[in-house]
């Protein structure tokens, strides 16, 4: 399996070179060369599995240049009980990612339960292991990496845990200097791990992801540097995502006629498009149904056809979601656009000089709904009244992000498709929203219950890529790191 730029960089590169790139030479995103099919018959293999054995068979297909017996022992150390048990007691945590039916919600509801990992979000179903594969290859190679993101909620958190401490790794983490909940912040800036440096913006999640996409176009700087990344710009993150796609299609269905829709609180899109992913790769994913807040991007994209980035970002009780750019839709639109990298690379000069794109008039709005995409729109209002249903009605708390995705999804559900929530969070990390929702306080792991109590470490710096850069290049040294 190779990989190529959503933008036309020539050269094919091997899934170890791209895993410590991130975005490619041309400001594109690396994309696989083909999406590799399970058949009917391997589906019904695949459906007696657990998650590992499900997670190698899916990621082996791409990441050939990785020995089987290497994947294996990295997959078998990433999914284990003891790493995705940190969250609710009444969980079984050997399922890796539990169901549950919601039997106030109508037929067939169910929510995927993916924040048992360290940070309590489902970032950590792929950070985990993209920290372990970062180890692996740079210990294979004898170099070191500086990672750099941005995170508007949970990402940072989980690519934190995920590569505290590990050698040969410097993360270097941009947040919104207001723009998370309070645990989210303690959760960051309390590591007292001395590779991890938590930078606070003074601006919103899209400056922060600016920045990273700056640092990393400039070439020179992430040449010397040794840049990385960890959002979901970076392949790992999406391919691992789309093994839990998986798990729960077999976990809600008796064979492999039935169809399954799914619905995905989204912000850059990547957990949306691991749903896409899975679906090319011949899982039957009737529709994939992406929830916004107020950041309503996405869910304008795919009523109107515009895909129109906001210069202005609201903050809201979902804030995980508060992205006005939604990075992955590219991955998307080029499958949109038949594969055409030219065509795509058109299209999102109009994206980067701050414009839109008109999927109808290049005619590509009607393969949306060919593709098993929907969208809908959640507000404050509606989110703490779906947090306040749930409860009352299958005796399940949900986070403000999960909340989105059942109040957008259920009038899309279809008459006898199951439908999927996938879950964002555990409610511990929203407490206010949670407060307002139900009058109480959410539990927490009680590891965590004086979390924001704890020093706190972070530098604060206005929203310009130059003064970014700058105290990277201080924190590294003025070398080739190697």
């Amino acid at each position: 399996m190779y990989y190529t730029s959503t933008r036309g960089a020539p050269a094919k590169r091997p899934f170890l070179d791209i895993l410590l790139e991130g975005l490619a030479p041309d400001g594109g995103l690396y994309v696989p060369d083909h999406y590799p099919r399970f058949t009917p018959a391997e589906l019904d293999f695949m459906r007696g599995m657990g998650y590992r054995d499900l997670a190698f068979t899916i990621l082996s297909r791409f990441c050939d240049d990785i020995p089987p017996e290497d994947l294996r022992d990295l997959i078998d150390k990433t999914y284990t009980a003891e790493v995705y048990g940190f969250g609710r007691a009444d969980s079984d945590f050997t399922q890796i990612t539990p169901i549950r039916r919601l039997s106030g919600e109508g037929e067939d509801v169910f929510i995927l339960e993916l924040s048992n990992g360290p940070t309590l979000a489902f970032k950590d179903m792929a950070m985990q292991l993209l920290g372990n594969l970062f180890e692996y290859a740079l210990d294979k190679t004898g170099r070191d990496i500086n990672i750099l993101g941005a995170t508007s909620g949970d990402t940072g958190s989980a690519a934190e845990y995920a590569l505290r401490g590990k050698h040969h790794v410097q993360v270097f983490m941009l947040s919104p200097v207001n723009g998370m909940t309070r645990f989210q912040q303690a959760q960051m800036y309390s590591l007292p791990d001395a590779n991890i440096h938590n930078i606070a913006i003074r601006g919103v999640f899209d400056q922060c992801q600016d920045i990273v996409k700056a640092a990393s176009n400039d070439l020179a700087f992430k040449a010397k540097y040794r840049l990385g990344a960890v959002n979901s710009i970076n392949w790992t993150r999406v391919v691992a995502q789309s093994v839990y796609y998986f798990k729960a299609y077999f976990a809600v269905t008796q064979n492999n006629g039935q169809k399954v829709s799914f619905a995905v609180p989204s912000g850059n899109f990547g957990n949306a498009y691991a749903g896409h992913l899975a679906r090319q790769m011949g899982l039957p994913i009737a529709q994939i149904i992406a929830a916004t807040n107020e950041n309503d991007v996405l869910d304008e994209c795919f009523r109107t056809g515009i895909y129109r980035p906001r210069k202005e970002t609201h903050h809201t009780s979902s804030p995980s979601m508060d992205i006005s750019k939604a990075s992955n839709f590219e991955r998307f639109a080029y499958d949109l656009c038949g594969r055409d990298a030219a065509k795509l690379a058109r299209l999102w000069q109009a994206v980067d000089s701050g414009g839109a794109v008109d999927l109808k008039a290049e005619g590509l709005f009607e393969k949306l709904a060919e593709l098993g995409f929907a969208a809908g729109r959640s507000d404050h209002a509606a989110r703490i009244s779906t947090i306040r249903r749930v409860w009352e009605g299958s005796a399940v708390m949900i986070d403000p992000h999960t909340a989105d995705g059942l109040n957008a999804a259920l009038p899309c559900k279809q008459a006898g498709v199951p439908l999927v929530c996938l879950e964002t969070a555990l409610p511990a990390k929203f407490e206010d929203a949670i407060v307002e929702a139900l009058g109480r306080q959410p539990e927490r792991p009680s590891l965590l219950a004086n979390l924001e109590d704890l020093p706190q470490r972070l530098t604060t710096l206005d929203a310009e890529a130059e003064a970014v850069k700058a105290l990277i290049a201080v924190q590294v040294g003025d070398r080739t790191p190697g």
